[in-house]
């Protein structure tokens, strides 16, 4: 069912690589552009932009791998290079998830006062050295990714949906490779961003409590910057989760009943890129406002278009404290 399926996979997948060079490539320049004002990245600023790069670079190999394998149907070029554009796929996959964890570890630090003073130190520690960090995850990937030209093999000839350069775990060394990659890649990140989770809802649900009861209950309470923060915190968690089901689903049918599926694991790797940079563009206000405005000017040329445009709301000052995001 996948084989005839791939065609259409493959298109629904370039509509998707668009938008997610867009919104990614968009995060990249107004990083540069507030570098260029401000002479510095803030750490949050740091850790975004190589997401967007990570994001953007990713699309643009998977679909140009996609893309190779629906032209080469009988796989004439050789197979190695196909399997070295998958490793880096996998491998900037693996940057991408962790990258998305640590952001939301960032964010929870920054919205939520541990009473543990030792893993204060140790959040201290490593936003410390974000810039370094930001360099070993690639590192990481590509060091966890390369072991899979060894432990794999390549797809049988003439197994039906053939896709150039697959390498299937089809034995004992190969299916523990491919559980030790999901946990690294997939699992222990969503462990990681599961806790930030809870710990920025918690927060959240004592804040408003505070709040409501410091009012008597007289009108809502509100949280201005923070809540901002804390609805994209919690959005790029809930969007992490979703993709996190399909993608182990989609990786037990690769390693349990040897189908060949990889072009949905990609699939659904772009759409998370997508939906995850524009969660990221909501989250920076700056980002948003620049965005929404660029929006309407170009609307502003086709007065047809014009009940399109999208209202730009005034900044209203609020009393929380302002969260670097």
């Amino acid at each position: 069912m996948l084989g005839t399926n791939k065609v259409i996979i493959w298109v629904m997948t370039g509509f998707v690589a668009v938008t997610t060079v867009f919104f990614n490539l968009y995060i990249f320049l107004m990083s540069l552009w507030s570098y260029k004002q401000k002479k510095q990245w803030t750490a949050s600023e740091t850790i975004i932009t190589a997401l967007s790069v990570a994001s953007g670079a990713h699309q643009l190999i998977c679909y140009f791998w996609m893309t190779m394998d629906e032209l080469d149907i009988e796989c004439h070029i050789a197979q190695k290079l196909y399997s070295v554009m998958l490793l880096l796929i996998f491998s900037l996959k693996f940057t991408i998830m962790w990258t998305s964890g640590f952001l939301t570890f960032y964010y929870s630090t920054k919205l939520v006062t541990t009473p543990n003073q030792c893993y204060a130190k140790i959040q201290a520690a490593i936003l410390k050295h974000v810039t370094l960090a930001v360099f070993l995850m690639p590192l990481c990937g590509l060091g966890t990714c390369l072991p899979m030209l060894v432990v794999l093999h390549p797809e049988n000839q003439t197994m039906e949906n053939k896709d150039c350069g697959v390498m299937m775990p089809d034995t004992t060394y190969g299916k523990v490779y491919e559980t030790i990659y999901l946990m690294l890649a997939d699992v222990l990140p969503g462990l990681l961003m599961i806790k930030c989770c809870i710990s920025i809802s918690a927060h959240l649900a004592v804040h408003l409590r505070n709040m409501k009861a410091s009012t008597n209950g007289a009108h809502g309470p509100k949280l201005g910057a923070q809540m901002r923060v804390i609805r994209m915190a919690l959005s790029l968690v809930a969007v992490f989760l979703c993709f996190l089901v399909v993608d182990l689903y989609v990786h037990c049918q690769i390693a349990i009943n040897h189908e060949n599926a990889i072009v949905l694991t990609l699939f659904f790797t772009s759409v998370y890129t997508t939906v995850s940079a524009m969660v990221l563009i909501y989250g920076k206000k700056t980002f948003w406002k620049a965005l929404i405005q660029a929006y309407n000017v170009c609307l502003d040329e086709y007065p047809c278009l014009s009940c399109l445009k999208v209202p730009e709301k005034k900044a209203k000052p609020s009393s929380p404290p302002k969260i670097e995001n």
